[in-house]
């Protein structure tokens, strides 16, 4: 049996997430600040509240949720007790926050809605992650991530013991199928990019055919993704590759699909679902 290790979850810095954050809080408490809460609860009221899961999972993002409590209120107490990327029982305590009750309430769904989301993509990714074990392909995002959220988002795909792929469109090259109509083809596509780029960068191409991959192989390319090809045509594709390139494999990954897919030997397997339609994980905030 193959072992994979596992990625880092290597939270992002406080800097990267505090203004999504802060927006959220902004967008929520609009011009008048929390006016239910404010009119309803005194101000020198303290409690203690239990975010709690309310089905099994894994979990992603206490440090959005720990970061508007905050940002309500700096003296706020938070305690994680299930940290970011553990796996949670229905019922499991993730965290308790203490003090003002006001500021608690105001910050309260903004709270929520981070770690919801973020565990939703962490939990989506565990699974697939899980249907590939013992095998050599890793679970990798995309870019189509939620705008905004994108460095959130692939840190919960870490979270779920996946793997990022490029976080944006500098810091990789990937050439599409639009990008070879475009230029004329794949070899002045490559020649083009080769002129101008620095050594420290990588080219993927993107290829719908063996014919094309054939092609990629003979110009040299560090990685071929394999767009929507067959589980078939992907096994040729390692067999003619032979470790020359990286492959990867995108398109219908599904929990249905992943293990075939896996198990033809591409060394990835993207997937934008994880990010872009990952069902929202269910936790409650408790007094």
């Amino acid at each position: 049996m193959t072992i994979i290790a596992l990625p880092e979850t290597r939270p992002p810095h406080n800097l990267l997430v505090e203004p999504s954050v802060r927006h959220a809080l902004e967008e929520d408490m609009g011009r008048a600040g929390d006016i239910t809460t404010d009119l309803i609860i005194a101000p020198e009221t303290r409690v203690t509240a239990r975010m709690a899961a309310r089905k099994d999972g894994t979990i992603a993002g206490l440090i959005a949720a720990e970061c508007a409590f905050r940002l309500v209120d700096p003296a706020l107490s938070f305690k994680v007790e299930t940290p970011d990327g553990s796996k949670a029982a229905n019922g499991q305590t993730l965290a308790t926050v203490e003090g003002s009750a006001r500021a608690i309430l105001t910050a309260e769904r903004v709270a929520l809605n981070f770690t919801g989301h973020l565990s939703g993509v962490a939990t989506t990714t565990r699974a697939l992650v899980d249907a590939v074990a013992g095998t050599n392909a890793r679970i990798v995002c995309t870019r189509k991530t939620t705008p905004g959220l994108r460095v959130l988002e692939k840190y919960a795909v870490r979270c779920g013991g996946g793997f990022n792929h490029r976080f944006g469109l500098d810091d990789a090259v990937l050439i599409k199928d639009n990008h070879l109509a475009a230029a004329g083809g794949i070899k002045p596509a490559i020649e083009r990019v080769r002129a101008g780029l620095g050594h420290m960068a990588k080219i993927e191409l993107e290829v719908d055919t063996l014919a094309q991959l054939e092609e990629a192989l003979s110009l040299g390319v560090d990685t071929i993704l394999l767009d929507n090809m067959a589980p078939a045509d992907m096994k040729r594709a390692v067999a003619l590759s032979k470790g020359r390139a990286v492959l990867e494999a995108s398109g219908n990954v599904t929990i249905a699909t992943v293990r075939a897919i896996a198990e033809t030997g591409v060394d990835y397997i993207s997937s934008g679902a994880i990010t872009h339609s990952a069902p929202n994980f269910d936790i409650g905030l408790d007094f």
